[in-house]
């Protein structure tokens, strides 16, 4: 299954892992105090501290935006990332990076690039990007009206669809036609850190949607590909005949796969499903089965470091710091990531990944993806 380093790489990059990770569970026993007795072993400051010399020295254009050709999601990822680790809003690198996101705010309240055909998610990711942002309330107007814009565009009676249509409750790109997993767990995100009680409407509405793309047959999901697989995973998509990026089984089940799994039972957390729903404890049991640090299980390297951010951020809101996996071991999971993320930095202090789908192929988001996840692997007391 996973963990460690394959016996097959190379000795110098097992011996040197395997100095991090005993580095790594020895902290977990003594505190960070190890780091100053170790300088020579990459802590996560260091690898962190890298990571922020790349953005500011290779990374960011002149004008503050980050691979602008992508549209303004990298710009607000990159940004929400350096805010998460400590960097203010008043912060150079910061700042221009907020000007620049700034200039296309919409009279619509939507927060994206002239004829954008991701204005959800640009819109979601710049939500997420200016919460961090706003201790001072500068973006309260802004934030309010980004997020009534998102709700607008959830697939429901206003779309003219009822609670028994697959595609209710979800949100999509708008470019396809149809609401996927991925963008209804960015749009539940952006709606939960707003944190209001009308709030409460969409994302049950939402939930409705992610329910439909688990793999499990319950009250909450009795799409035809409820029952083809049944091991609690999620895919891409119940709408539109159903979608999962891992292909489908002979029976025509929608295979599960690690980024939407982890997707969906953050998603369910943040609306505020318990862990005593039996698609919580559906979910758990799959992620114990699939417990993998050196793949997106179902698509090997295929949307990789997207992975590392799902599975950082769900097992943060799942709230425990040990994770057990199928075959009993305990997983001190922030540590171990952590350590996996430090080997596969490049010397530039940067982040790629090798197989370029779904964007990939791109630096400055990959390098987003990295810092965001390591800002959920700090504990609770850091």
């Amino acid at each position: 299954m996973l963990l460690g380093v394959k016996r097959d790489r190379e000795m110098n990059r097992y011996t040197c892992l395997r100095i991090i990770l005993g580095v790594a569970v020895f902290t977990a026993a003594i505190g960070p105090r190890i780091w100053a007795d170790a300088p020579k072993v990459r802590s996560p400051e260091h690898v962190v501290s890298r990571a922020v010399n790349y953005l500011r020295t290779k990374a960011q254009a002149e004008d503050g935006s980050y691979s602008d050709r992508l549209g303004t999601g990298v710009t607000c990822l990159v940004t929400t990332a350096l805010l998460r680790h400590g960097r203010s809003a008043d912060d150079p690198l910061v700042a221009r990076s907020l000007n620049w996101i700034e200039q296309f705010i919409r009279k619509d309240g939507g927060i994206y690039q002239e004829g954008s055909l991701y204005r959800n998610y640009e819109t979601c990711l710049a939500i997420l990007c200016l919460v961090e942002a706003n201790a001072d309330g500068r973006y309260d107007k802004v934030i309010a009206e980004a997020e009534a814009f998102v709700k607008r565009l959830q697939w429901d009676e206003g779309e003219g669809k009822d609670p028994s249509n697959p595609e209710y409750g979800g949100f999509g790109y708008g470019k396809h036609g149809r609401p996927d997993l991925s963008n209804t767990s960015f749009a539940i995100e952006a709606i939960s850190a707003v944190a209001d009680d009308a709030d409460r409407e969409a994302l049950q509405r939402a939930l409705i949607f992610v329910s439909r793309c688990q793999n499990l047959e319950t009250e909450y999901n009795t799409t035809v590909h409820a029952p083809k697989i049944e091991d609690g995973g999620f895919y891409y998509t119940a709408a539109a005949g159903g979608k999962s990026q891992a292909g489908t089984t002979p029976n025509g089940g929608l295979r599960s796969y690690g980024s939407m799994t982890y997707a969906g039972l953050k998603s369910m957390i943040y609306a505020g499903v318990g862990p005593e729903d039996p698609r919580v404890n559906a979910t758990i049991e799959w992620i114990r089965s699939h417990y993998d640090l050196e793949s997106n299980p179902g698509l090997e390297n295929q949307g990789l470091y997207y992975y590392y951010h799902m599975f950082a951020k769900a097992l943060d809101a799942l709230g425990e710091d040990t994770f057990k996996d199928a075959e009993g071991v305990e997983h001190d999971w922030r540590a171990e990531l952590s350590v996996e993320l430090a080997q596969r930095q490049r010397r530039d202090g940067s982040w790629v990944n090798g197989h370029p789908r779904w964007l990939e192929g791109d630096v400055n988001l990959v390098t987003a993806y990295v810092l965001l996840t390591l800002s959920y692997c700090r504990t609770p007391s850091e």
